[in-house]
């Protein structure tokens, strides 16, 4: 993807993309989510989410994409249909 200043951005190729559970939920739209491995991530709800409503809560499956700079913190991006 070319931005208008002629940089290019690697965001896709370096998200890290995993699913889990939500355990908690937090204020403002923050959960603690438990990933397929027991590791525990904080995350949010991507823009998208937010956006259009998509309700998620506690035993739900979502999927987070994670930076490779932090592997504590996350974005939900989706829910995975039960």
């Amino acid at each position: 993807m070319e931005r208008r200043d002629g940089s290019s951005r690697k965001a896709d190729e370096s998200k890290i993309v995993m699913e889990g559970v939500i355990k908690e939920a937090l204020p403002n739209a923050f959960f603690t989510v438990e990933l397929d491995g027991g590791h525990q991530v904080l995350a949010h709800l991507g823009g998208k989410m937010r956006k259009n409503y998509i309700r998620v809560g506690i035993g739900d499956r979502v999927q987070v994409e994670l930076s490779p700079y932090d592997l504590n913190r996350g974005r939900i991006t989706w829910r995975v249909r039960s």
